[in-house]
């Protein structure tokens, strides 16, 4: 194998590190030892202890966390493999249903394996009337992403098995894949329920009651009220949801690790990645890119809005992406279903302004240098807009799209041996004597 020849300057030993597929252990730097007095304590001169060296790696640039056999993905080729599936033949072949169903279990689907699955979604979809009094409870206008959370705690409160989790010596989910499985099932379902209701309220419309026969996509758009005034909808979200089911460890599905690692139900871990993927920095970026587009209002004032960027004047929301290194792959399948719906997206002022930053940007050096170019998360967006969505509920219907991919990450870890998740940190102040 492959290793690492390392030479410790302190003690003049020498240590062998295996390199796997261009991976170390931490653990195998952590053997690398030195017997001195604990730093910062009296001086340097108290006892010794040995102690291993540690990796200081601030917002895990470079660390990973998980082993996985779900996502693949190569930002120096642009590629993205589902399960083994390069993203384009998946998306060319099939619909998200048959891509949710590979993420979670491994497989693409028989018709049998989705009817039970709709079934016990559909199922989960009938909101108890404690979810109901919730998000009544809030004005019209209220942000979504405190009343999503604020109606799954309501859902959780309401489930049974949720409920036992924390009043259990023994672990309900860990290794126990049949329960999991039936809870991964409810809990998109409450959240298929939660963004449904949501929208209603928001739009003071009747919430329709799920039906079996559909998919997730057929049910969220049925209970919206959606599917009987654009036909087009389904067929739009059944292809756009593929290129968002999963996109290995983002910071919303670490987060549900994160929270899962605690032995917590799914509910709640799911709670923590809505959390997370509403910051600034994540899908609230979103939320951002399109007040700016508002705040352009007009194509023509693109170069100015730009040439502030430049300045540090401010921030171009919704362009670049750490990942990749050369084009996402999952821009040219969106810009197929851009041209799909090119009448309706010509006839929005917002994606106008947009078209037209990406234009100007692509010939501007400070932007092809940088290869700052809109990035797939905020095209997609478009198509919502196309659709009739509001802003407000994008980055919402998009945590649904991303749910089961996080909880394939979820039921994954339930296979694995059991760890806390509890980072180290390198203190950095002084310490009393």
């Amino acid at each position: 194998m492959a290793h690492l020849e390392v030479l410790d300057s302190r003690t003049g030993k020498t240590y062998d590190i295996p390199v796997d597929d261009g991976y170390i252990l931490a653990s195998d730097i952590a053997n690398i030892g030195f017997d001195g007095p604990v730093s910062g304590l009296n001086g340097g001169k108290g006892p010794k202890i040995s102690q291993g060296l540690r990796i200081l790696d601030v917002g895990y640039q470079n660390t990973a966390c998980v082993e996985s056999k779900i996502t693949f993905i190569d930002g120096y080729r642009g590629i993205i493999q589902y399960r083994g599936f390069d993203i384009n033949q998946l998306f060319h072949n099939y619909v998200y249903e048959d891509i949710m169903h590979l993420l979670v279990w491994g497989h693409l689907p028989t018709q049998a394996e989705k009817d039970h699955v709709r079934a016990g979604m559909a199922y989960a979809m009938n909101p108890p009337k404690i979810v109901v009094d919730v998000i009544s409870a809030f004005p019209r206008d209220a942000e979504t992403m405190p009343v999503m959370i604020a109606a799954m705690s309501a859902f959780a409160a309401a489930d049974e098995v949720v409920c036992a989790t924390r009043h259990r010596q023994k672990p309900v989910f860990q290794g126990q894949l049949q329960v999991a499985d039936e809870a991964i099932v409810r809990t998109i379902g409450y959240l298929a329920a939660t963004i449904a209701l949501i929208y209603c309220h928001k739009n003071n419309r009747e919430f329709k009651q799920p039906e079996p026969g559909r998919s997730l996509v057929g049910n969220l758009l049925w209970m919206m009220g959606v599917s009987e005034e654009n036909s087009k909808a389904e067929e739009c979200l059944n292809k756009l949801w593929i290129l968002y089911a999963d996109h290995e460890i983002t910071n919303s599905t670490a987060a549900v690790l994160h929270v899962g690692s605690t032995l917590a139900d799914p509910v709640s871990a799911v709670m923590g990645g809505i959390i997370s993927g509403y910051g600034p920095l994540h899908g609230g970026a979103i939320d951002l890119a399109y007040e700016a587009l508002a705040m352009i209002g007009k194509p023509e004032h693109v170069p100015a809005f730009i040439e502030g960027v430049k300045r540090g004047k401010g921030r171009l929301f919704g362009y670049g992406h750490r990942i990749y290194k050369t084009r996402d792959p999952r821009l040219s399948l969106i810009e197929e279903l851009m041209e799909t719906y090119k009448e309706e997206l010509d006839a929005n002022p917002l994606i106008r302004v947009s078209l037209a930053i990406d234009k100007y940007a692509s010939k501007d050096p400070y932007f092809v240098e940088r290869n700052l170019k809109a990035n797939a998360d905020l095209m997609g967006c478009f198509l919502y807009t196309a659709l009739g969505f509001d802003p407000d509920m994008i980055i919402a219907i998009t945590s649904l799209s991303r749910c089961p991919g996080a909880l394939a990450h979820w039921r994954e870890s339930l296979t694995q041996p059991m760890k806390l998740w509890r980072p180290l940190q390198k203190y950095v102040a002084p310490l009393a004597n």
